[in-house]
Order: structure tokens, then C-alpha cells, then sequence
């Protein structure tokens, strides 16, 4: 059976992880349901000094202060439209994913993201877990839990400090 906003997997397609399917600027990326929260229009969003370029800042959300981060220019270098927020589990607390447009939850599989290093140079290890195909388009999935690094960690925890 077909939920609402879920798009059904071709026939014939390999069977892989359910998976929250976005847009990050031009890239097709993908996250496992599993460490979605909740996805939502974005809310206001405070720069945080102090953070790489891809941190676009710190927002409240549910009532509590959470990290922005903005995956096209993670991924990608570039700034994309922000349509949607994604509220992600990570090992500190939730993280607010500025991203394009959701494309539904799909099943998502692919191969380790190591086997393709020469594409993805050093990402792999801290962002990509898998790298597949929908639909005859490569798809990046990410890994939620380790997404953040510590020196953004840091930056939150002196805002947080000196509030």
C-alpha cells in the first residue's frame, strides 16, 4: 500500500533502506527514515559566528536551540533555495538540514561510499555512507549521525555559554 507522500519504487528496482529523498542544490541526496525527525518550512535562522560556511546558523525549534546546517554547501561549496528543513537525529541532539525540495521516502540502496573515493575524496568517512541511483540519477546517502562536525559542536556550545 501507497502512503501519502511516499513514491513507490519502480518494479524491478532492488530493494534498500527506506529513505527520506531531497534535493541539496543540484545534488539527489538521501536519508535514512531512521534518523529523520520531522521535516517542515524553515524557520528563522540566526548566524553563528565562528562556524565553517556551511553552518547557516542556529534556529529554535520545538522550543530548543538547534543547529542549521546547509547541506548543498556542505556538499557542493554553493548555496542553493532553501525549501524545507529536516529535524535529524545526531549523537549530540537534533540538527536542523536546510535543504531544496523533498522528492518522498523511497528505498534507497548503493554501494559504499570508500568503493567510489576517487569521486568523493575525503567525504566519504565523515558524510557519505552510500552512493547509489534513483531513477538513472546518483544519489548520495548520507550519514546522519556523524554528519556535524566537532568544531561546530564547540561553536554552539560558546554561544550557548555566553547566553
Amino acid at each position: 500500500m501507497v502512503h501519502p507522500g511516499h513514491i513507490g519504487a519502480p518494479a524491478g528496482t532492488p530493494a534498500g533502506v527506506p529513505s527520506l529523498v531531497f534535493r541539496a542544490g543540484p545534488l539527489l541526496c538521501a536519508l535514512r527514515i531512521d534518523d529523520v525527525i520531522e521535516t517542515m518550512r524553515p524557520l528563522v535562522t540566526h548566524p553563528l559566528a565562528g562556524t565553517p560556511p556551511f553552518v547557516s546558523g542556529i534556529c529554535i525549534m520545538r522550543g530548543a536551540p538547534t543547529l542549521v546546517v546547509d547541506v548543498a554547501r556542505l556538499l557542493g561549496g554553493a548555496s542553493a533555495p532553501v525549501g524545507r528543513f529536516v529535524a535529524v537525529r545526531t549523537e549530540r541532539g537534533p540538527v536542523a538540514f536546510a535543504i531544496g525540495e523533498i522528492q518522498g521516502v523511497r528505498p534507497v540502496g548503493g554501494d559504499p561510499a570508500a568503493r567510489h573515493e576517487a569521486l568523493l575524496g575525503d567525504a566519504p568517512a565523515r558524510l557519505i555512507a552510500a552512493v547509489g541511483t534513483l531513477d538513472a540519477e546518483p544519489v548520495l546517502v548520507l550519514q546522519g549521525m556523524r554528519f556535524v562536525p566537532d568544531e561546530v559542536w564547540a561553536a554552539a556550545g560558546d554561544l550557548a555559554a555566553a547566553s
